[in-house]
């Protein structure tokens, strides 16, 4: 069966399961679990014959038999028992629950799984169809599970461009369902031909990541070990941890990420009245350069504390990183000093799940200390104005940002040349400009755009109404965000 029918029919129990009260993402989590048990079954036969480190007694084996009350009552303490164990088996399981009350429609998919033989498949079509049924999940609108789904075209642009090399580490310090990572690995994987030390550092060392939330780090875990990366007994790399709290132990060759959206950093706490309050975070680290509760200023910071001195990053942000004053004119300022910010690509709405967000991915190497500012000049790649996309009918594709990829030049970045001139070719999308430029503008906004909005000027060749109604929409969920802040802030005063 190829990948696409064989997520179909993983999927076709989903309908059957949502009449019963089981949503995607719960129907998700539980194929988790069972995915994982018949897979380390399938290791422990000829011709891995691997040691299983799964108790005896709650095995694939011992689920396959067992009907009913029976197989339920089994089912939930199989669960329990190995969210105690160590390794990756004890992460997978963390806080796991049956979510599939109906014991007929939990043994349905039982033999389902059953029936394939899951490792014969290969790693990068394992891989896939699971990444199929993420994104399946994610279009669920009401899950909120899009929230962690970074467009795989933009992830692949990105990697494209920093061409990460073996033997060297990536880091994540938001990595949801580990979308940046499998792009990594894919790029080493096509790209080098790797000897056995090679393989084995891109298996236990290449990557290492922080997910705050249970059951989205749990798929995360799954994602890559569906892709051959880590062992059942290997030490988990995917940390529970709050990753703004404290600077890494260690700093890393390359950090990838796309940090949650949500300008506010905040913790809910119950109140004396019973009632649930949200308390906006600071966190007090001598090695920030400004002390914020904005969440994305705060992960600029830490991301350039996670890397060598030679380390690259490409982060996803959203404008208000690019113009805000205050703390981010600060940070912005400090970045231009200590590292080279090199890239803006300025993304285009309507290619996130989560609404009314206006992103773009920045580009920097990290640099030692000097006296003189690293950043001589920034190149900008406007992928907004006059671009339309929706998620349906026109989602991103990896196609869209190749002339970026072009224009990036990443085998010789020091060798590009623009395409816009103001003369012949004021429509060009690709411009640079100097330290002087973006030092003289108005809090050193990084929000940088010159092209004309045709939609304007041209009434004869709108966008599709859906398209314009998205555009609204966005906006007035853009709109609403700066409100809340507003209100907030007020609150406070």
């Amino acid at each position: 069966m190829n990948t696409s029918s064989i997520v179909s029919k993983v999927w076709s129990f989903c309908n059957p399961l949502r009449d019963v009260g089981v949503g995607y993402g719960d129907y998700l989590e539980q194929l988790t679990y069972l995915l994982f048990l018949k897979m380390a079954d399938e290791y422990s036969k000829p011709p891995y014959n691997r040691k299983q480190y799964i108790p005896k007694d709650y095995t694939w084996e011992s689920l396959i038999n067992k009907k009913g009350a029976e197989l339920e009552l089994h089912y939930v303490k199989l669960l329990r028992e190995l969210s105690i164990q160590k390794g990756i088996l004890g992460q997978i399981f963390t806080k796991s629950q049956n979510k599939i009350q109906d014991p007929a429609m939990l043994a349905k998919v039982i033999d389902m799984i059953n029936t394939e033989q899951w490792l014969v498949l290969g790693a990068d079509v394992k891989g896939d169809i699971y990444e199929g049924l993420l994104e399946k999940n994610a279009e669920d609108v009401k899950s909120g599970a899009g929230q962690y789904f970074t467009p795989r075209a933009l992830i692949k642009a990105m990697v494209e461009c920093i061409q990460p090399q073996p033997m060297k580490t990536i880091a994540d310090p938001a990595c949801g369902t580990g979308g940046f990572f499998l792009a990594a690995y894919d790029y080493l994987v096509a790209n080098n031909k790797l000897d056995k030390d090679q393989n084995k550092f891109i298996k236990l060392q290449t990557f290492y990541g922080n997910e705050i939330v249970a059951s989205t780090r749990r798929l995360a875990l799954m994602n890559l070990f569906l892709h051959n990366i880590g062992d059942i007994e290997s030490d988990n790399f995917i940390s529970p941890a709050d990753a703004l709290i404290a600077a890494s132990p260690i700093t890393y060759d390359y950090v990838l990420a796309n940090p949650p959206f949500g300008k506010k950093s905040s913790q809910t706490f119950t109140n004396e009245e019973g009632e649930l309050e949200k308390d906006d975070l600071t966190y007090n680290r001598q090695d920030f350069w400004a002390t914020t509760s904005n969440k994305q200023l705060n992960f600029v910071q830490h991301i350039r504390t996670m890397l060598k001195t030679t380390g690259l990053a490409a982060v996803v942000v959203p404008d208000n990183v690019l113009f805000e004053g205050g703390a981010g004119e600060t940070v912005r300022k400090k970045l231009l000093e200590t590292t080279d910010l090199h890239t803006i690509l300025r993304l285009p709405t309507g290619i996130f799940y989560a609404q009314g967000v206006k992103a773009n991915v920045i580009f920097f190497d990290n640099k030692p200390a000097s006296k003189d500012p690293w950043t001589k000049e920034i190149w900008v790649y406007d992928y907004r104005t006059n671009i339309h996309h929706t998620l349906k009918k026109n989602p991103l594709k990896f196609e869209d940002l190749k002339d970026f990829v072009v224009c990036y030049n990443p085998s010789n970045r020091h060798k590009r040349k623009e395409t816009y001139n103001a003369e012949t070719n004021p429509d060009g999308r690709w411009r640079k400009f100097s330290i002087e430029e973006l030092i003289a503008r108005d809090k050193t906004s990084l929000d940088i755009s010159w092209l004309k909005d045709k939609s304007l000027a041209d009434l004869d060749n709108l966008p599709d109404p859906d398209v314009i109604a998205a555009e609204i929409l966005e906006n007035l969920e853009a709109g609403l965000e700066s409100f809340r802040a507003i209100i907030s802030s007020l609150e406070k005063k």
